[in-house]
């Protein structure tokens, strides 16, 4: 697998995604994004993964927005196109099947924000900045930062940070329900390493199939508690969950092998 622009490690089952172009603070282009496309379709078949965290490369960002200079002289398809390519690509990362954390340090800005929004968790440094400052160029969140923003913080907090283009600190995210955590500068990968543990020695079907129906809620074209209901019932009858269920009757640590 040729990576152009990001470093993928697999280490204890946690695979760690690096996007390397801090010169450009990490900017999200054209390399960045094949990228996260090609590992998050490639990583689909990495049975024994119990989570990914995503970061970026040097001290100052974890992405500080799309790279502006390819926006030049793109028409109204061209840009139709970019932001579709933007949310199958981001949608990916979203419906992963074990959690995405995005250790988030210095900004995390315009289609930075949105990557960091489009994995399960974000955990932020004490100098972490977020933000989506696109009606300053002129321009809206293109990768789904108009859909999940509000979302997560809530409709009136999230068009003011929409329409005022406001950084927010790490510490004023995790108050709106942005982030998960704010941790000392650093930190933010030893946290997210802590969480993909305790997560991974849960049944990973169970963690698979409540990531899925968790996003089915926000899915306008399946009912979300439907898909809910027919998860469990698939739950409930498999081997895993028997496991599960066997260890807490008989007062034992599970097995799910």
């Amino acid at each position: 697998m040729e990576l152009k622009a990001t470093t993928l490690t697999i280490k204890n089952r946690i695979a760690y995604i690096l996007i390397n172009r801090e010169k450009a603070l990490n900017a999200l282009n054209v390399d960045v994004m094949d990228d996260l496309s090609l590992l998050f379709e490639s990583m689909l078949n990495k049975q024994d993964l119990i989570g990914v965290i995503i970061s970026g490369s040097g001290e100052k960002a974890f992405a500080a927005g799309a790279d502006i200079k390819e926006f030049v002289s793109h028409d109204q398809k061209i840009g139709y196109d970019l932001s579709a390519k933007g949310h199958r690509i981001f949608n990916k990362i979203e419906n992963f099947p074990t959690p995405v954390i995005a250790a988030v340090h210095g900004y995390a800005l315009g289609a930075g924000c949105e990557l960091a929004m489009s994995c399960h968790m974000i955990i932020a440094g004490e100098k972490a900045k977020f933000g989506q400052p696109e009606v300053n160029l002129g321009l809206l969140p293109g990768y789904a930062g108009t859909q999940r923003l509000p979302r997560l913080i809530g409709r009136a907090k999230a068009i003011e940070l929409l329409l005022t283009a406001d950084i927010i600190s790490g510490e004023e995210a995790v108050q709106l329900g942005l982030a998960n955590y704010v941790v000392p500068a650093g930190q933010e990968i030893t946290k997210a390493e802590e969480i993909i543990n305790k997560i991974g020695q849960k049944g990973p079907e169970a963690v698979a199939k409540t990531l899925q129906a968790v996003n089915a809620y926000y899915d306008k074209a399946q009912g979300g508690a439907e898909v809910e209901m027919k998860l469990f019932g698939e739950a409930i009858a498999s081997n895993e969950s028997k496991e599960g269920v066997a260890a807490f009757i008989e007062k034992r640590k599970a097995n799910f092998g």
